[in-house]
Parts: C-alpha cells; sequence; structure tokens
C-alpha cells in the first residue's frame, strides 16, 4: 500500500458501509431474524417474500464486494488469510440463503447475512482508521528552491540534498530540511500527533509534510523522497503489516476452516443442518485474523508517530525490536559525545598570550581544517594583520608571514621540522596532552613562542547519557580515532572506561564484529561518514543527526543529545510489552471463542450465531486498538533515567 493508502482505505470502507446500511434495512425488515427477536410480521403483497433474497443479493455483491475481491487475490497468490475467510462464511451463509428461498430449505439467513456484512464493514473500517492514525500528511507536489537568492518554482521530486528551499506560511514542508534562516511555529500534528504547533528556528529539523504556521523560513534539505522520515514511517507500517499477514494468516486460515468442517460434520450427524451452516460460518466469522493483523504492525505505527514527535527516526522496524536485546552501547566520540566543534581551551606564551593567539589566528586565516578555525574563532576580532605568503605544510602544519615575521602554526611534527625544542613549554604541553587536548605550537622567525590547548568539548549532557544506559543494565564504550590520551580524557568526563582509541573507520565495524562474535548484541552511535561502517554492522546503527551517517543507520535522532539513545531503548521496550499483550490477548481471544462459536454451548441455551461471531472479532481488534495507544503516553522528550 502507497503512503496516501491508510486515509482512503478507510474512507472507501465508511462510505461502502452506509450505502450497505441503506441496502440491508429491507432484507432486516422482512427477514426472519428481527421479526422473531422483535414479535412483529412485515407487510406481505405479492413478491414480498423476494425482498429479502434480492436485497442480500445486493448487500453481498455492494458491501462484501471489498472482502470478495481480496479473496481473488488471496486465491490467486495462494496466501490465504482474513478475506479467503470472510468470503467462505458469505458464499456459504448465501447459498445456505438462495436454497431457502428456492424452498430446498427450511433456513432464513438473509437477515444474519446483512448484518454480518455491516458488521464486517464496521470492523474493517475502525481497523483502516488505526492504520490511519501513523501520519499521513504528504508533502506537497512543488517546492520554492532558492537560486541565487531568489525563490524558483519547482517540482518537489528535484529538489536534491543540500538545496536551499523558502518555506512560507501556510505551507507544507517539501522534504526533510534544517532551518538556516528564520523562526517559525511549525504545525507536526500530521507527523507526530502534537497538536500545539513547534517553534523551530536556525539548526532546528523540520518534516517534510509539516506546516509553518506564521513566519517564512529557508531551511536547506537533508533528506528527499523514500528518505524522509513520513516515508519511513509508512514503510514501517506497511512492512509491519505484510510480515504480520503473512505470519499470521496461513495458519489460521487452515485452523478456523478445519474448525468448520468438524462443526458441519458434528452438527449434521446430530441432525441439526441449521445450526451446521451457523456453527461454521461462525468459526470462519470469528477466527478472522483481524486482531492478530494488527497486533503488531499498529503497534509500529504508534510508536514510529511518537518516536517521531521526540526526534526519533525508526528506518527499520525489525531494529526497534532489536534495540531492547542490545547490552553494550558503542558511542563514536567525536561529534557524539562531544561537539565536534573544537575550542582553544589553553595558552601558554613568552610574552602576551592575546598576540600569540592573534598571530596563530593570522597565520591559520587561510586554512580550512577544524583546528584553524577553532583557532581563528578563539581570537575574533583580536587577529593580527592579515597573513601572506601562506604555504601549506602536509603533516606538519602552515607558514606564513605576519607583519614582516616567519609564523609557523603546528604539532610536534613541526617541532622536529624546524629542530626547535619546546623549551619552556613542554611541561605544560605534556599536561595538556595528558588531559586530552590538542597541543599547537606557534613558532616566530623559528624560535617556539608559545602553545595553545585545544580540545573538543564534551556534550554537557554526554555524562547523562551514560549513566541512564548504565542504570538501565547495558555496558557503554566508545571507540575513536584518536589517540589514547584524548580517548581517555573524554571518557573520564562521561564516565566511560571501556575505550578503544586510535581505531581507522574501516576498523570500527570490525571492532564492532568483533564485539558481536564475543557475544554482545551492539548498539552504535554515531555521527560521522567515518562511523558509517561500524553502524552497519551492528545489531542497531543509531546516528545523530541527519547527516553522512543517516544511511547507514537504523535508528536516526534529529537532535544531537546522546541521551535520545536511552529514549530509543525505552520505545523498543514498549514496542514489546505492548507486542506481547496485544498478542496474549489475540491468542487467548481465539482459544475461548471458537468452541461457541462452533456451538459447544448450545447445550446451555448458547446457539452458534454468525452476527456474534462478527461482535466478538470486532470486539478483539477493538481490544488490540486501545491497548496499542498506550505508547502514546511515552514521554521520549524526558531525557533522564533508565528505560522501564
Amino acid at each position: 500500500m502507497g503512503h496516501d493508502g491508510h486515509g482512503d482505505r478507510a474512507a472507501r470502507f465508511r462510505d461502502r458501509l452506509w450505502g450497505s446500511l441503506a441496502l440491508s434495512a429491507p432484507v432486516l425488515v422482512y427477514g426472519d431474524t428481527l421479526q422473531h427477536w422483535f414479535g412483529y410480521a412485515a407487510p406481505r403483497f405479492p413478491g414480498s417474500h423476494w425482498i429479502a433474497p434480492v436485497f442480500g443479493t445486493l448487500v453481498l455483491l455492494h458491501g462484501g464486494r471489498p472482502f470478495l475481491s481480496g479473496a481473488v487475490d488471496e486465491a490467486a497468490a495462494r496466501r490465504p488469510g482474513t478475506m479467503l475467510l470472510i468470503t467462505q462464511a458469505l458464499a456459504l451463509m448465501y447459498a445456505a440463503g438462495l436454497a431457502a428461498a428456492l424452498g430446498l430449505l427450511d433456513l432464513d439467513l438473509w437477515g444474519e447475512l446483512a448484518l454480518l456484512v455491516d458488521v464486517l464493514l464496521l470492523g474493517h473500517w475502525l481497523e483502516a482508521r488505526a492504520f490511519g492514525q501513523a501520519p499521513d500528511a504528504p508533502p506537497p507536489d512543488v517546492a520554492e528552491r532558492v537560486e541565487d537568492g531568489t525563490p524558483v518554482t519547482v517540482a518537489a521530486g528535484e529538489l536534491r540534498v543540500g538545496d536551499t528551499v523558502l518555506v512560507r506560511p501556510g505551507a507544507r514542508v517539501p522534504a526533510d530540511a534544517t532551518v538556516t534562516e528564520g523562526t517559525a511555529a511549525f504545525d507536526e500534528a500530521p507527523l507526530t500527533g502534537r497538536a500545539r504547533p513547534v517553534e523551530r528556528g536556525p539548526g532546528s529539523a523540520i518534516a517534510a509534510g509539516t506546516v509553518a504556521t506564521d513566519a517564512a523560513v529557508h531551511a536547506r534539505v537533508t533528506a528527499v523522497g523514500e528518505d524522509t522520515a513520513l516515508a519511513g514511517i509508512h514503510r514501517l507500517v506497511d512492512e509491519a503489516r505484510r510480515a504480520s499477514a503473512d505470519r499470521a494468516a496461513g495458519r489460521l486460515y487452515s485452523a478456523a476452516t478445519g474448525a468448520a468442517v468438524a462443526a458441519v460434520a458434528v452438527w449434521l450427524l446430530l441432525g441439526e443442518p441449521e445450526r451446521a451452516v451457523r456453527g461454521a460460518v461462525s468459526v470462519l466469522v470469528v477466527a478472522c485474523p483481524h486482531a492478530l493483523g494488527l497486533a503488531a504492525p499498529l503497534v509500529v505505527a504508534v510508536c514510529a508517530a511518537a518516536g517521531a514527535r521526540a526526534g526519533i527516526l525508526v528506518r527499520d522496524r525489525r531494529a526497534l525490536d532489536r534495540m531492547r536485546a542490545v547490552d553494550t552501547v558503542l558511542f563514536g566520540k567525536t561529534g557524539t559525545l562531544t561537539t565536534g566543534r573544537p575550542e582553544v581551551a589553553g595558552t601558554t606564551a613568552d610574552g602576551d598570550a592575546g598576540t600569540l593567539l592573534a598571530l596563530a589566528a593570522a597565520a591559520e586565516s587561510a586554512s580550512g581544517h577544524p583546528l584553524a578555525r577553532a583557532i581563528v574563532r578563539a581570537a575574533g576580532d583580536g587577529r593580527a594583520s592579515a597573513a601572506t605568503g601562506f604555504r601549506s605544510l602536509p603533516g606538519i602544519g602552515v607558514e606564513t608571514r605576519v607583519d614582516g615575521r616567519r609564523v609557523a602554526v603546528g604539532g610536534p611534527a613541526l617541532l622536529r621540522s624546524a629542530d626547535a625544542p619546546a623549551g619552556p613549554f613542554a611541561r605544560t604541553a605534556a599536561r595538556w596532552g595528558g588531559e586530552g587536548a590538542t597541543v599547537v605550537y606557534v613558532l616566530v622567525d623559528g624560535a617556539v613562542a608559545g602553545a595553545l590547548a585545544v580540545h573538543d568539548p564534551v556534550r554537557p549532557e554526554a555524562a547523562e547519557a551514560v549513566a541512564a544506559l548504565r542504570a538501565a543494565g547495558r555496558r557503554v564504550a566508545m571507540v575513536t580515532g584518536d589517540a589514547r590520551p584524548a580517548a581517555e580524557a573524554a571518557a573520564r568526563r562521561v564516565g566511560i572506561e571501556e575505550i578503544y582509541a586510535g581505531v581507522l573507520p574501516v576498523d570500527k565495524g570490525r571492532r564492532v564484529r568483533a564485539l558481536r562474535e564475543g557475544g554482545r548484541a551492539v548498539a552504535m552511535v554515531g555521527d560521522g561518514v567515518a562511523d558509517a561502517p561500524a553502524l552497519a554492522m551492528a545489531d542497531v546503527g543509531v546516528a545523530i543527526g541527519a547527516g553522512a551517517a543517516a544511511r547507514s543507520a537504523d535508528v536516526v535522532l534529529a537532535s544531537a543529545d546522546p541521551r535520545a539513545v536511552a529514549s530509543v531503548l525505552r520505545l523498543s521496550e514498549a514496542a514489546h510489552r505492548t507486542t506481547a499483550r496485544n498478542l496474549a490477548w489475540v491468542v487467548g481471544y481465539h482459544a475461548v471463542a471458537v468452541p461457541p462459536a462452533a456451538g459447544a454451548l448450545a447445550w446451555a441455551g448458547v446457539p452458534p450465531s454468525p452476527v456474534a461471531a462478527a461482535a466478538a472479532a470486532g470486539l478483539a481488534t477493538l481490544v488490540v486498538a486501545l491497548n496499542t495507544r498506550l505508547p502514546r503516553r511515552l514521554d521520549l522528550t524526558r531525557r533522564t533515567g533508565p528505560a522501564k
């Protein structure tokens, strides 16, 4: 089923139900069922005895059409299921009704046939509405792409990752994106179910299908088409629904058909042909796997929406189930536990520290290296005169001239290259290195003038994220390409003891595989291309943000907050608990409902009734739907405490 199918399907069943109810009225008035129940006699006139058969046929052809066509599809695919069970029941009742109309049987089932079709339509409408509660807000067909500063209207399908789009007030977001300019309140109800608009500003993620309510924003596209959050949720629901139906329907079809045949045989041996027909129909109807078909996929739909509301996109439904079994959470360091934005943390100089920083910033101003950017940011407006003669020294640093002086900036390799000792700065540099900082030396005219400590700050919430996972009984480890001193320093700050340092990107995947081969179930959390091999190798790959790592991940966190990993764990456990309750209920329901439907309680005055069977099947579906709403109450934005 496509992304627009759930809401349309519900509407089709609703419209067909109203038509079937209208056609059912004459059948019920002239059928024996209501006349017997309410003790009245319908007006008689020539041909009135054909009212129930004629309108009953119309009810079957109109109201029963989805079931008849579905049965043909199931038979053609050799996958018997719900529709084939229902069609067998309707065909049996219709054949008995025709036989009675022709005087071959003393059995009037037209009223019950009409009621059965109506109740079945009602049940399928409610089922379709339940699935329709999953996000259903298609992105617009067109978008305004900003080209050379001017909005240009293009087909939404032409958008590419990295494009900048303009989202005006009242317009739907055409693709997943990150706000780059402006602030607006977005109606996210179609995606998350949240009724109140949420303010999104620069740096905030916005999802395709949501609506800017009060202002215009510019946003950079991060995902298009099938890679968007909305498409991912629909894909999860459809996959879960198909998988559930494939597993359950075939088994139930065989069991229900066997029970129906047994009921017919027993009642015929007892000389009760009417109860034989009613018993067979009741068994076929009561065993229809509506509730079982909803038990898992509807949980996926609700949990996917709950996750989206908290900025958690589950891309693989199986990963949602695997997450609860994870016993080890392996974090990347840079950009995951740290901010990924280096900062100057210390300065030591043979003179004024501000002057040293200004010289270093001037020398690094033409470099795009992250450490160079950190030095330039730290200097701010205090930078020295513009540098000239910039020269990059691969693996060593940079060299340039500033105010007539030769200035070089780099790491320990620069000292070795220039044969310049660290001198009085050696002890401070050693201390910084022991704390995990990167030491950058500044040479002026060949002599060491001072040093800078640059480090990647640990996210303030990282320690809380680690503590929450440990409280949930999970082991927490870190893997990084950084040297061991930097890795250990960051690990100490967040409370991680298991460290894998100096690991190349390709070896991160091997490290995950080694952990798994050692018997661990691993969730890898990372944010960049370097983490992609490990994300793909893990039992569950969790990407921080919608960057390069997202395509390799099973779960994508819209925020950069590592505490959301514990929220994924809570979501997984809630989904498992809810599915387990659903399955327990459905199994118990079938065990209790099938014998009475076959007529096992006829001795106690409870004969088999197709209408009662349909009502019981509907009740079972309703219980599943109500239970499945429980995960909606999860507050996944609560980032503290263990998973429960």
